[in-house]
């Protein structure tokens, strides 16, 4: 019997490839946590006793997505109390 298609271990990680491209096209990282939880999800499902539910492998990507970006935020935040500002145009 053939395995459902969410443990399909590649469409994980091409929707993680496809994020990882929509994060380039629309910066902010929003996408990028996304496709690092896809990534580290189907990087799990090529271990080969690892069968788990549909609702349990959508829980699992959901808290490496929300990891990933709490990291992310961590790292390139701006001290906290800053805001960015301009003083001059890019254009003068």
């Amino acid at each position: 019997m053939a395995d459902p298609i969410w443990l399909t271990w590649w469409l994980w990680l091409a929707g993680a490839l496809a994020l990882g491209i929509l994060e380039i096209i629309l910066p902010g990282f929003i996408f990028l946590g996304f496709a690092i939880g896809a990534a580290v999800t189907g990087l799990l499902l090529l271990i080969p006793s690892f069968t788990p539910s549909l609702a349990v492998l959508l829980l699992i990507f959901a808290a490496l997505s929300l990891v990933a970006w709490l990291i992310l935020r961590r790292m390139f935040a701006l001290p906290h109390g800053q805001v960015k500002t301009f003083r001059h145009d890019i254009n003068d």
